[in-house]
Formats: structure tokens, sequence, C-alpha cells
């Protein structure tokens, strides 16, 4: 048997065993650490998988090296990743007594998909503007050639595989907006759209007509235009694919386009709903009134447009966000926080530089939350780091206001135009902190930190434990965060569970994971 060697196969397999680890064998108690070996028993199929360990996290988020191998005949044999995928599919029909006949074609499609990345991707980007920050920060965002470290298929993504190589933000691509003229009478939007899409260049639309960008990949996948709507054609700066694809960044403008597209990415259908859009600018009204701590800062998305049809409402619905310059000073680079945890993260103080970005970060999503109600979802995809000319975190970009929900129990009355579907109750915001905070954020990046300085994770998390025990004292040691501290376990969204079931993201359930932070306690 063929041992599986590459990058893509070896990164493929490591999600795949990690999400079976953190979600199936280990909350069922049937996944040990033997000797930096991680062996995980599939008790309803009579397998035993195993993987080394090259660091074992203290939040269970382990990284693994080598091959995964399967004990076969009293031989440890290694198991390539659509075999992988066949028995972890076995087992989990047995388990659930639901089937899945996508599961393991998906794993397959983000393998070749990661391969195909790996092999097309150009050394330099071929289209920098000059700006050495804003091409640094276009850097990161198309970075992500591995995706979700954490999730089964974090490279799968439903339209046809070579349609995406002209869209895929880690091909280094720039794009092209396309532009469609709509009737007046046809058009429902809000805040200033017009003014905003200026910098980008819009073509001249006919009289009685708004131009409205859509994603260029868009018009392919939904068919032909209502007859009523009038095809402008590609036009325009050029702009960059960010790593959700279908959001847009336009250098030159500084302006991110968020653009309704109909592809299927991991677990969701990439698309602005109606509500989506009104309750963007609705919360940007809404948080422009919430004070922010120094050094931190939100990127608001202050207009939206779309066809007010039927049936192509959630195909052009798009969103306007504001950009990263007026954020910036002279020497300072903004980067996405994802692209900091990609590898090994080697800086002079790792503590020090950990406690200025945590001590940026924490405070502030917590306070939002305990103090205003209001539940950023702050994963590395929605978080930009402001670093100065040494390198070090000086600011906080917050963004993606489709992550932002109102904690019913906190807010009082409910805001004006804000659809009720952003309401969670006090258990789901805590959830969705503890989650996207901690587990996705923090601890991959705590384990890029460690990566590169072995032994120093438990130092950074009673760092971290500090400041958080500091700002629960600061706003009066509410309720509501004393789990975090004493020893509540934390919880990880079961990216695997929810695939296995073809569930869409909002009914993903979630599973226990160490907590770090109690065991920090000096």
């Amino acid at each position: 048997m063929t041992v599986a060697v590459s990058a893509a196969d070896l990164a493929s397999a490591h999600a795949l065993f990690g999400c079976l680890v953190r979600e199936v064998a280990g909350p069922d108690g049937t996944a040990t650490v033997d000797a930096d070996e991680m062996l995980a028993w599939l008790p309803r199929t009579g397998v035993l998988l195993s993987c080394a360990v090259d660091r074992v996290s203290p939040v269970g988020a382990h990284r693994y090296t080598g091959p995964v191998r399967q004990l076969a005949d009293r031989r440890w044999t290694p198991v390539e990743v659509p075999e992988l995928a066949e028995l972890i599919a076995a087992e989990l029909d047995r388990r659930t007594g639901i089937g899945n006949d996508e599961f393991v074609g998906q794993v397959v499609a983000s393998r070749d998909a990661v391969r195909g990345l790996l092999d097309g991707r150009p050394d330099q980007d071929p289209t920098p503007v000059g700006d050495p920050a804003i091409d640094a920060y276009v850097d990161s965002e198309q970075s992500l050639l591995y995706g979700h470290p954490h999730h089964p298929a974090p490279k799968w993504r439903s339209g046809d595989p070579a349609a995406w190589e002209a869209y895929a933000p880690e091909l280094r691509v720039a794009v092209r907006l396309h532009w469609i003229g709509v009737p007046r009478e046809l058009v429902a939007e809000d805040g200033p759209f017009d003014e905003l899409i200026a910098a980008l260049d819009p073509p001249a639309t006919p009289a009685g007509h708004v131009a409205l960008p859509v994603h260029p990949w868009q018009l392919a996948l939904t068919g032909p235009l209502d007859a009523r709507l009038r095809d402008l054609g590609p036009a325009g700066v050029p702009l960059r694919p960010t790593a959700s694809v279908r959001t847009l960044y336009a250098p030159t403008a500084d302006l991110f386009v968020k653009a309704s597209l109909h592809v299927r990415i991991t677990n969701c259908l990439r698309k602005n709903a109606r509500y989506e859009l009104t309750g963007a600018v609705a919360l940007t009204r809404l948080l422009a009134d919430v004070p922010l701590p120094a050094g931190v800062a939100l990127l608001a998305e202050p207009a939206y447009r779309t066809v007010d049809l039927p049936g192509p409402d959630e195909a052009y619905g798009t969103i306007l966000r504001t950009g990263l310059r007026p954020h910036l000073r002279p020497g300072e680079t903004p980067l996405l926080a994802a692209a900091l945890a990609t590898g090994p993260l080697a800086v002079p103080d790792p503590v020090g530089w950990w406690r200025a970005y945590t001590g940026l970060l924490v405070p502030a999503v917590l306070r939002l939350w305990v103090e205003h109600g209001i539940v950023h979802e702050a994963h590395p995809q929605n978080v930009v780091v402001v670093l100065d000319a040494a390198r070090q975190p000086v600011r906080m970009l917050l963004r993606d206001l489709e992550g932002v929900k109102l904690d019913v129990e906190r807010i009082g009355d409910w805001p004006a135009g804000l659809p009720r579907s952003i309401a969670y109750d006090a258990q789901r915001a805590y959830r969705r902190i503890a989650y996207c905070l901690l587990v996705n954020h923090l601890a991959s990046l705590a384990g890029a930190l460690a990566d590169a300085r072995p032994g120093i994770e438990p130092t950074l998390w009673a760092t971290l434990r500090d400041i958080i025990a500091g700002t629960s004292a600061q706003l009066g040691d509410p309720p509501a965060l004393r789990p975090l501290l004493t020893g509540e376990p934390l919880v990880a969204k079961a990216n695997l569970l929810v695939r296995w079931h073809r569930a869409a993201d909002r009914q993903a359930g979630y599973v226990p994971v160490p907590n770090p932070l109690w065991r920090a306690a000096r």
C-alpha cells in the first residue's frame, strides 16, 4: 500500500483524524495519548487508528505528524485519505443510524483541492499594488491553503473545480466585478451605496437604472438575468478574493464587496439573504453608539443593494464593508488573524506578544457581550490584527456583521430594524464566545507560538487567564464569565458531525473540550 506522504494528503488526514478524536472518540472515552501517539478506537466497527502527536494541546487541538495508521493483523499500516474516510464513515453510520453517501467524496475532493492549490499557487503575487502594508494584508487573506484545521473537508466546495481556479484566493487571483443595471423601481437598498461604489469605477448605467456589482462567477451559477435587468458586463478596478471567497477587497478603493455566491463552501451556501442585508446596515447603526476599548475598531457595513424581485433577491444581494486604511498608521501592517496560525509563529518574546494580542482582543469581546449584549464571533477569519513596525500587535479590527448576534437577556428592548434570527439566549451566546474566541481562535494561535517555542503553552494560558480574570473583575465578576475561570469545559463546534448529518451550519452542535484556563490558575 502506498504511504500518504504528500503535504495535501497529510494535512487532509490530520484534519479528518483530529475531528474524529475531538468529536467522537474523545467524548466517547475511546481516545488516548500513549507515548506521543494518539490512539482512537472505533468500537462499532472494531477499528483501531493511530497517529503520532507532534504537540499535545491542553485544549485538544493537537498537532499531528506522519501518516494515520490502522492496526490490522497485528501490524500498523498507513491509511490513505479515501480509506480513512471510509473507515470513519462506517463508524458514523453505525453510531448515528444515518448514512451519508456524499461524505467520502467530499473528503477526497477537499484533499484534491488542496493538491491543486499547492501545485497552482504562484510563488509571488502577480498583481501587487505596491503598498507593502496592503500587499501583506492581501497575501494573508490568500494564504489559507489548507483551510480550517478542524473540519473533515476544509477545502470542499460545490461548483466546477475548473471554474474555481479563476476565483480561488489561494491562487493569488485578481478579478473584476460583474455589473448589472437595475431599474430604480426594482431596487431595495439602504445606506450610501452609490457614494461608496464610486471608488470602484462602476460602468455607466442606462437612464432610470442603478449599478449593482455582483460576484463575477455568480451569473454563471444562477442563470440568465431577468428581462428587466441589464447586463453591464465586467468593469471597474481589480479586486482580490479574500479567505471567504465571496467577499472581495479592492485595494485601490479600500473597500470590501460582500457578494452573494451560490457555492457551498464547507457547510454553507454563501448567499446574502434579505435579512442579512438589512441586518448588516441596522447593526452598523446600532454599533456606532457602542464604545469600544482603545485599540479595537469595527469594520462597518454601512450599505447594501439588491434586486427587489422574489426570484433573484438572494442571487444579487451585495453588502459594502469599509476598509483598512483609516485604522492604519505609518509603519503598521494589517494581517488576517487566521494566517498567523498556519505554521510555527516565531516572535522574539512570545509571552509578551501574546499578552499584547490577547490584551487587546479578549477584553473587547467580553465587554461587548457582558455590557452590551453583543456577541461578536471572533474566530480567526473575523479578526484583522494590526502589527507595528516591530511586529507587535497594536490594534484589532473586528469584521463581518453576519457573525454578530444579540443576547436577548442583556440588550433590553429589541432594536428596531434587526431580524429576530440574530437573537441568542445566554447559553448560546456563551458557547459562541467560548468556541469562536477561545477554542477556534486563541487555541490555534497559542499552538502556533508553541510550535515555534515548545513547552510555552501553559504560560500562554496562564497569561490569558490573568487577562480574563482582570476583565471579569472590572465588570463586577458577572456569573456569565465564571465558567471560564472555574473549570467548566470549553466547547468546540462539531464540524465532522454536522457535515455527516448534512445539516446547516446554524444547526451544528458542540462537544466539550478541556479548559486549560482552570489548570493555568496560579
